[in-house]
């Protein structure tokens, strides 16, 4: 994995905590929302629980995972989906311009040949659809030190540095990464050159940065070492991405 960071790439705007990103996106589903009967949604990707607020949005919400056991509790305790698939987004076959917008958190580093998935993702999209896109940034501390250490420690630092006791368990995350090229700011950019996505927003998030306890600021003085290490090539403020991508028409 290429670690330098890109001195050609325009200063990242960080957002300053979770609720922040999270009504980013939420400003952009009720503008997509606009004059529409009823939004279409798949969430790529659909986890345990749906994160974002719909009050007052018309919507039809369909979910995929590869998961069978989290896609079980949706379906069974969340019940918010309209529609549950079990799949790979590599490979499934939803038909073309179905859906308003398509909802990816924190999918695309665990999937070998990820430039797949954003390519469905363009096909699944209507002209104007958006992504609403989170990623970990791979080009970042946070990012190499994760491609660099074993499977078995990502599962460790969630249970005993998260506090996540079920960690690893069927249905619970962490699960094992990749982390493609395209799982980095220059990978996204370079996906929406070749295929006709405008970048509406583009933010960062350090998880470590925006909380305060002790175990955050430990983080922090961790990457911030690292990052002097390299000498500036790995960036420390920020481990997230957060991205809104409008297809063209």
């Amino acid at each position: 994995m290429s670690a330098a960071h890109d001195p050609a790439l325009p200063e990242l705007e960080l957002l300053r905590s979770y609720r922040d990103e999270d009504e980013l996106l939420e400003r952009y589903l009720r503008k997509a929302a606009q004059g529409k009967a009823k939004l279409e949604i798949l969430e790529a990707g659909c986890g345990q629980r749906w994160l974002l607020d719909l009050t007052g949005i018309e919507h039809t919400l369909t979910g995929v995972d590869l998961d069978e056991a989290a896609l079980s509790y949706r379906k069974t305790v969340s019940k918010d989906l309209d529609e549950a698939i079990v799949g790979d987004l590599r490979d499934l076959q939803l038909g073309a311009g179905g859906f308003d917008v398509i909802y990816n958190s924190f999918v695309l580093e665990h999937i070998e040949n990820a430039e797949r998935v954003l390519e469905n993702f363009s096909r699944w999209l209507r002209p104007g659809g958006l992504i609403l896109l989170k990623i970990p940034d791979r080009n970042t501390v946070f990012g190499f030190l994760t491609n660099l250490t074993p499977f078995w420690f990502h599962v460790l630092y969630h249970r005993v540095v998260l506090g996540r006791k079920d960690a690893g368990k069927p249905g619970f995350g962490p699960y094992p990464t990749h982390y493609d090229r395209i799982v980095s700011r220059q990978g996204i950019r370079e996906f929406c050159e070749r295929n006709r996505f405008a970048i509406r927003e583009e933010r960062g998030l350090g998880t470590y940065v925006v909380e305060s306890r002790p175990r955050a600021r430990l983080i922090r003085l961790v990457t911030i070492a690292v990052s002097a290490l390299s000498l500036g090539r790995l960036p420390w403020k920020h481990n997230n991405l957060t991205y809104v991508l409008e297809k063209g028409c």
